[in-house]
C-alpha cells in the first residue's frame, strides 16, 4: 500500500469503525460499558489468556463474591485460588491478590487514575493499563491485543512480526495514531469487537466488512498471510504420574511451591518423567519416591491417559489410586484430607479431570 493509500485509510479508519460499532456491533459482555476501574481491572485480568466465553462465568462469580476491592483483599489465598480453578496461568491470580491488597490497604481502595501509575501495579502491563485508562477514565491510550494486531496488519498490509520488539512498537505507535482521542474507550472496545466478530483469525467475514474496499489484505488476497509471527513455539513434553495414596478414607496431598507450572495449587505425590513409563517402571519409581514395598499397598486403579495442553508444554500421564495398609511416618510436606475436604483445595485441571470422574 502506497503512502497516499495509507493516509486515506488512516483518515477513514476511526469513522468507519465507529459507524460499524454503532450500526452492526451487537456483542454483549457483562463488563462492556463499565466505568468502575475495579470491575474493568478484574475482567481484563481474567480475560488474559482466556476466551470471553470461558471468562464470562468466572467474572460473574468473582463480582458476586467480591463486589469491591476491599472484599477481594480480605479473602484468603485458598478461597480465591479455588474460584480461579480452571482458568490456568495462576500467576495472574497471585498478582490479582497482591495488587488488590495493595490498592485496598495502601490506596484506601482507590484505583490510580493515570496510565503510568496503573502500569506500575503488579500484573498490569501496557494493554491492561490502556484498557483501564480508556474505559474508566477516558484517557487516550490505545489497547493493542491479538485482535488489534490482526486488524491493523490486514488493513494496512503490515508484514512486521507481531511478536518482535520492533513489530510491537510499530503496531502500538500506529494504534495510538488511529485512536479516536475524544472517545478512546468506545473506540478501543469497537476495534477489539471488530477483530472478534468480523476480522477473525481463521474465517474472517470479509464480505460484510466495512473496510473491504480499502483493506490491503482483502484487495491483494492475502488475508490468511497476515499477521506475521517471527517465532515458532517449541512445545515441551512432560509425563506426570500422580500417586493417589489412600489410607482410612483420606488422601495425601501437597502444595506446589516450586517456581514451575501450577505454583500454589495442590497435587498428589508426583512421579515426573521426560518419557512415558510402563507399570513396572512406575512401581519402581513409587518405591524410590515413597519407600513403600509391595507388601505395604494395593494398586486399585490406573486412570485412563490424562492430558493438559499449556502454552509451551504438553502434560500427559495418569493418576494411580493406591490403598495403603498402614499410614507412613513421612516427614515431608504431604498432608492427609478426606474426600469432603479435598474439594476445598484448588488443583490443576489435569488432576480435576481425574477427580471429576472419581466422584461419579
Amino acid at each position: 500500500m502506497n503512502k497516499t493509500g495509507k493516509d486515506q485509510l488512516k483518515r477513514k479508519f476511526a469513522p468507519l469503525l465507529l459507524k460499524w460499532n454503532k450500526e452492526k456491533n451487537k456483542r454483549q459482555m457483562p463488563w462492556k460499558g463499565e466505568k468502575d476501574p475495579y470491575k474493568i481491572w478484574l475482567s481484563e485480568i481474567i480475560l488474559q489468556q482466556t476466551t470471553v466465553k470461558q471468562g464470562w462465568a468466572y467474572y460473574n462469580t468473582f463480582i458476586q463474591r467480591f463486589p469491591d476491592v476491599h472484599k477481594l483483599a480480605r479473602a484468603s489465598d485458598e478461597n480465591v485460588f479455588k474460584l480461579w480453578e480452571g482458568l490456568g496461568y495462576y500467576t495472574r491470580c497471585r498478582n490479582l491478590l497482591a495488587t488488590g491488597r495493595y490498592i485496598s490497604k495502601e490506596l484506601n481502595g482507590v484505583f490510580p487514575s493515570t496510565y503510568p501509575d496503573l502500569l506500575a501495579l503488579k500484573g498490569i502491563g501496557p494493554y491492561t493499563a490502556a484498557a483501564i485508562s480508556s474505559f474508566a477514565f477516558n484517557l487516550p491510550y490505545a489497547v493493542v491485543d491479538g485482535n488489534v494486531f490482526r486488524v491493523l496488519a490486514r488493513m494496512f498490509g503490515i508484514s512486521k512480526a507481531i511478536d518482535s520488539t520492533g513489530g510491537k512498537f510499530f503496531f502500538t505507535t500506529l494504534a495510538n495514531e488511529l485512536l479516536d482521542k475524544k472517545q478512546p474507550g468506545l473506540y478501543n472496545q469497537a476495534i477489539m469487537d471488530f477483530g472478534a466478530l468480523v476480522c477473525k483469525p481463521a474465517l474472517p467475514v470479509c464480505s460484510e466488512c466495512v473496510f473491504k474496499k480499502i483493506c490491503y489484505a482483502f484487495l491483494t488476497n492475502s488475508v490468511q498471510e497476515l499477521p506475521v509471527k517471527e517465532n515458532s513455539t517449541t512445545i515441551r513434553k512432560r509425563w506426570f504420574y500422580f500417586l493417589v495414596l489412600e489410607y482410612k478414607n483420606k488422601m495425601a496431598i501437597r502444595q506446589r511451591t516450586e517456581k514451575d507450572i501450577w505454583q500454589d495449587l495442590f497435587e498428589f505425590p508426583l512421579i515426573e518423567s521426560e518419557v512415558e513409563l510402563d507399570k513396572k517402571k512406575i512401581l519402581q519409581q513409587l518405591k524410590k519416591k515413597t519407600g513403600l514395598l509391595k507388601k505395604d499397598y494395593d494398586i486399585l486403579n490406573y486412570s485412563p491417559l490424562l492430558k493438559q495442553k499449556l502454552t509451551h508444554q504438553l502434560i500427559t500421564g495418569q493418576c494411580i489410586t493406591i490403598r495403603l495398609k498402614q499410614k507412613p511416618g513421612w516427614k515431608n510436606d504431604w498432608f492427609w484430607v478426606t474426600p469432603k475436604e479435598i474439594i476445598k483445595y484448588a488443583f490443576p485441571q489435569f488432576i480435576n479431570q481425574f477427580l471429576q470422574k472419581k466422584e461419579r
